[in-house]
């Protein structure tokens, strides 16, 4: 049985950050109210998560757990798209529809084939494994985003040239793809080149401290790590595909910002 942890235990578990911003305004950082906030969120958004949670779990209703989940793919999506600085407009549809994607295939996967999770909606299962897929899966495209813009802009004078001889879109933009994907990735496949080695994940840490046999822990953890890495892909790939056109108008000229270049 794991550990209970208190509200008093949990109070006490604050001087950690109280540590952390005397070390901001030891260093003069500025961070200290950042810091506050986003101490207090973490409270009340996990609270608040754990309350929610305990409800949905006991429910068992397929169109709420559905609906749930629909909306933290919105909020993936939205979020994303907020990491991304240099963008054309409207992407949103594009971004929602590689996290949709990506998301669904892999959660249902893993619950389906893998763990033969009954009944198929199972909160416990499709919500914390979609949760861990999503929040992964959102840096990895961001990151893929991010860099595909930046990259396109950095080669203006090529892509122009390329344009001018005859070449597409696609081929102008090749190049920019590639980097923006093997930056999606490179996170990942940093964390599994890691994993057991230097650090011991955060599945695969829950289950330790809940009293889960070892090499049990090790297998969901190995699921995880590669239902992650497959989501990411995924993701990475179906968002870059559907968005990088957005860097030229209907003429093939090369825009981004919305106006010519």
């Amino acid at each position: 049985m794991p550990i209970n942890i208190g509200w008093v235990e949990l109070a006490l578990a604050t001087f950690f950050i109280v540590f952390a911003g005397a070390i901001t305004l030891l260093m003069s950082l500025g961070l200290l109210r950042t810091l506050a906030i986003a101490t207090f969120r973490t409270y009340v958004q996990l609270i608040a998560l754990g309350f929610v949670l305990s409800w949905i779990f006991q429910t068992h209703t397929p169109w709420i757990v559905l609906s749930i989940f629909l909306f933290m793919m919105l909020m993936t999506a939205q979020i994303l798209l907020q990491r991304v600085k240099l963008k054309p407009p409207h992407l949103y549809l594009s971004t929602f529809s590689a996290v949709f994607i990506a998301s669904t295939v892999v959660t249902f996967s893993v619950t389906g084939l893998i763990i033969h999770v009954d009944p198929w909606y199972d909160p416990r299962y499709v919500l914390t494994i979609g949760g861990m897929i999503l929040g992964n899966a959102m840096n990895g495209i961001a990151l893929a985003l991010e860099r595909l813009f930046d990259d396109l802009k950095k080669r203006e004078s090529e892509v122009k040239q390329a344009l001018a001889f005859g070449g597409t879109p696609w081929e102008a933009s090749l190049p920019s793809i590639r980097i923006a994907l093997t930056a999606g990735l490179t996170p990942i496949i940093n964390s599994m080149s890691a994993v057991g080695l230097v650090s011991i994940p955060g599945m695969m840490t829950g289950q330790l401290l809940a009293g889960a046999d070892p090499i049990r822990a090790a297998k969901y953890q190995i699921v995880v790590m590669l239902m992650i890495s497959a989501a990411t892909a995924l993701g990475s790939m179906i968002s870059v595909f559907l968005v990088y056109k957005r860097a030229f108008d209907d003429e093939w000229h090369f825009i981004l910002m919305g106006k010519r270049l």
